[in-house]
């Protein structure tokens, strides 16, 4: 498992995002491959084919824009649990949004366990295309469809919203209601809404939110999905929401082989970033 560089983070006191990639899909219930993404996320973020001005003119190219933790690799599902939280954990200890590149959409249960100490009224924003809200998904409640089943079961959100959902079946639709989890599928989507966002909110974007058509490097494709824009357009209407940190999950390279799904996930990574700079600026 990497470490992070004790001496190195007693001088992170000016960055204004934390940045960290946790290399994990073996909770993947389909198609692995989503461990590879950070790096590539990376790359194509600070690669040469684009600039680092967001659109709304936000320069994330300052040397104090982001401090990165690098990649956390582990040894087994189990040991990702506790390190995942731990890393988290320690960033927040910094004062600043932490924005965690996956892996798969299991790494978000252990990086909420960690938001919850420090905000324990904690709204969640999710962009889907599943509700990942399965009890025990394949005999395994730690898989990657069934994350928010864990947040949700140990109440550590106050509210969960799920944006884009277009694979809601009988059982997660149960979930749902017992949870309170307020859905809004992507055959009613009509844009941004006011979500009357009021206490601290962490965002989940799992890339496969997107039409296929705009992000092939998934694991699953389930077509009827947003387009770039949409999702863009939801990130920038979050003005005055206190975003304290956010994922970007299920990017699969190995389904990416024109880089098109990563140019996307860096696009997101950019907004993303440029809006949490914005509101709290």
């Amino acid at each position: 498992m990497s470490n992070l560089n004790q001496t190195f983070l007693k001088e992170f006191d000016q960055e204004k995002i934390a940045l960290v990639g946790f290399a994990c899909d073996e909770n993947s219930s389909y198609i692995r491959g989503a461990a590879a993404a950070p790096p590539m996320i990376r790359e194509a973020l600070f690669g040469e084919a684009s600039n680092l001005w967001s659109e709304h003119g936000i320069d994330l190219g300052h040397t104090d824009t982001f401090f990165d933790a690098g990649d956390f690799h582990f040894n087994s599902p189990q040991e990702a649990l506790s390190g995942i939280e731990t890393a988290v954990s320690n960033l927040l200890q910094h004062e600043v949004p932490v924005i965690s590149l996956g892996g798969d959409h299991s790494i978000t249960f252990p990086i909420i366990r960690a938001f919850q100490k420090k905000y324990p009224e904690l709204t969640i924003l999710q962009l889907d295309a599943h509700p990942d809200l399965y009890y025990n998904f394949k005999e395994n409640p730690l898989s990657n469809a069934s994350p928010f089943a864990r947040i949700m079961e140990h109440q550590l959100a106050s509210r969960l919203i799920q944006i884009g959902i277009r694979t809601m079946n009988g059982h997660q639709q149960q979930q749902a209601d017992r949870y309170n989890v307020t859905v809004i599928e992507m055959k009613d989507f009509q844009g941004p809404t006011n979500l009357n966002l009021k206490t601290p909110l962490y965002i989940s974007f799992d890339i496969d939110v997107l039409d296929p058509a705009f992000a092939p490097g998934v694991s699953h494709h389930e077509p009827g999905g947003m387009s770039t824009r949409q999702a863009l357009d939801i990130i920038h209407a979050l003005d005055g929401a206190n975003i304290v940190g956010a994922d970007i999950v299920e990017f699969n390279p190995r389904r990416d082989p024109t880089g098109i799904t990563a140019m996307t996930a860096a696009k997101i990574l950019k907004e993303l970033s440029a809006k949490i700079i914005e509101t709290k600026s």
